[in-house]
């Protein structure tokens, strides 16, 4: 007899949980192809949960390739889901009868990946029959595309050949040029080599984690937090320790806490604009003294500004790096959020040691960021036109961000709240206690509607309640469509709950098969 376990114990949600339970019974060869799973409603049941919680895992299993429903006939393990047999454990050469022969010879089992996951959902929401609050990148009906040919066609005349040559490490020249004078403009005076060119704040983030971290080091995180983040500082034998995020932006007094907990911390990163999921913002009493603390224990803080440019109202705030006066403030950016995310170009400004260090694994990585890019983006810059785009995008944004506001106050529940941000391309919600907005997507789907439940955010202790809408990317018109959409459902949700609240099972063990 083939049973499925959960464990209310565990902080992982139940639909995870039964989906992992399943998977790993094929895996293992409990499970074979052609074996048939119960109906939903049926397992959720036995297990005491809500049947949405069944349909959930089902559905991520289903897209994932490991089970397959057929209308009338009911859900079975789908064919290739089956493990290795022992004579698939040495294929021919360059060959390989499934992807399972592979999962023997990769060196770790790396966990979920949130940032693949909501990437996979951004692929879905350029599906033009969505209203999709998932994303937090620039409305491409901004870009100024001719204006970005013209600048592309200009550098290709004056300097393919050295354009279209390997580059030096640290960026384009004409590039870090104009960048230091807005940095300037920024009140970071910084020289040329305390300026290193990358891939955008992905880059940066691993190029960081190889130059500072070994095995076994601690680095702090604001948790919630943006999912590459969870992505880079979740493997290589690096701990990673949350810490809270509240309306005032990550929680100092947390911080210090924790720190006396956990030993030493060998590197804190943290948003202090616009942080992403929560769009809050550190106040100036909390940046200074999170730059004590670090100054103090001598701990290198990153500072992710990726949507500091995006202020839409409020008033302007030092960046930490601004602040820093002992020099452990490795401040990031980006050009992804405000022009052409698919340019690939960012920056990192640090003290030259840091710099240097970084520049060398950056050469043993991928030598350059693309020359191209850089020279068309310094072009684009040189002429104003960034600064042009900027302007548009903060008005469209701030817009659009007050229709959301609106419609949430219209549509939602009451017992439904949200920070209000100051800027970026998100608002965070928190649902009423006991409803999982992994759920609610299920239903959301069918209706058109997507947004990013908070579970991708989260590393530790993660909130099933919570939520993120990103607004740059949706229309004005199609904002107030999609809320109201959502809050139906959320409202729909919470009448069931009343009438038949869910039983969470003290422990659930029941035959699958």
């Amino acid at each position: 007899m083939v049973t499925l376990h959960l464990d209310p114990a565990s902080g992982l949600p139940l639909y995870r949980q039964i989906r992992d339970e399943i998977r790993q019974l094929i895996l293992t060869g409990r499970l074979a192809v052609g074996d048939r799973l119960p109906p939903s409603r049926e397992l959720a049941t036995r297990l005491g949960v809500h049947r949405t919680t069944v349909a959930n895992a089902y559905a991520e299993l289903t897209a994932d390739g490991w089970i397959s429903g057929h209308v009338g006939r009911g859900t079975f393990v789908a064919k290739g889901a089956e493990p290795p047999k022992p004579a698939q454990l040495a294929p021919a050469p360059g060959r390989s009868e499934n992807g399972y022969v592979w999962t023997m010879l990769f060196a770790d089992a790396p966990a979920d990946d949130p940032l693949d996951a909501m990437l996979t959902d951004a692929a879905t929401a350029r599906d033009q029959r969505f209203i999709a609050f998932t994303t937090a990148r620039p409305a491409t009906e901004l870009f100024p595309i001719a204006d970005f040919r013209r600048c592309v066609g200009e550098v290709l005349r004056r300097d393919a050949r050295a354009l279209l040559q390997l580059g030096p490490s640290d960026g384009y020249p004409p590039l870090k040029e104009f960048l230091r004078h807005e940095l300037r403009r920024q009140g970071l005076a910084v020289s040329d080599r305390e300026l290193l060119i990358t891939n955008g704040c992905q880059q940066a983030l691993d190029l960081i984690r190889k130059v500072l971290l070994r095995p076994g080091d601690i680095v702090a995180m604001e948790n919630p937090v943006y999912p590459g983040a969870i992505q880079t500082f979740g493997g290589g034998g690096v701990r990673a320790i949350g810490v809270p995020v509240t309306e005032k932006g990550l929680d100092v007094d947390a911080l210090e806490s924790l720190a006396r907990q956990a030993g030493r911390i060998r590197l804190l990163l943290v948003t202090p604009n616009f942080h992403n999921p929560t769009g809050t913002t550190l106040s100036l009493d909390g940046r200074k003294r999170l730059l004590e603390w670090a100054a103090r224990h001598q701990v290198p803080v990153v500072e992710d500004n990726i949507y500091g440019a995006l202020r839409l109202r409020g008033r302007e705030l030092a960046s930490l790096k601004a602040l820093d006066t002992a020099g452990l403030v490795i401040h990031l950016d980006s050009f992804s959020k405000v022009c052409f995310p698919g340019l690939r170009v960012g920056w990192i400004v640090a003290s030259e040691p840091v710099i240097e260090r970084l520049r060398i694994a950056k050469q043993a990585t991928d030598l350059h960021t693309d020359q191209l890019a850089q020279a068309a983006l310094a072009e684009f810059g040189q002429r104003g036109l960034l600064r042009r785009l900027l302007k548009r995008a903060r008005q469209l944004y701030r817009a659009r961000l007050e229709r959301l506001e609106a419609a949430l106050a219209a549509h939602f529940p009451e017992e439904a709240t949200w920070v209000r941000p100051e800027g970026g391309m998100s608002v965070w919600v928190t649902l009423p206690a006991g409803l999982d907005s992994s759920a609610l997507l299920f239903k959301a789907r069918e209706r058109r509607v997507l947004f990013t439940p908070g579970r991708f955010f989260y590393f530790q202790a993660p909130q099933p309640n919570t939520l993120r809408l990103g607004f740059a990317g949706v229309s004005e018109k199609q904002i107030p469509q999609g809320i109201e959409i959502l809050g139906e459902l959320i409202k729909s949700e919470l009448r069931q709950r009343r009438r038949a609240p869910e039983r969470r099972p003290a422990a659930a063990r029941v035959a699958l098969v």
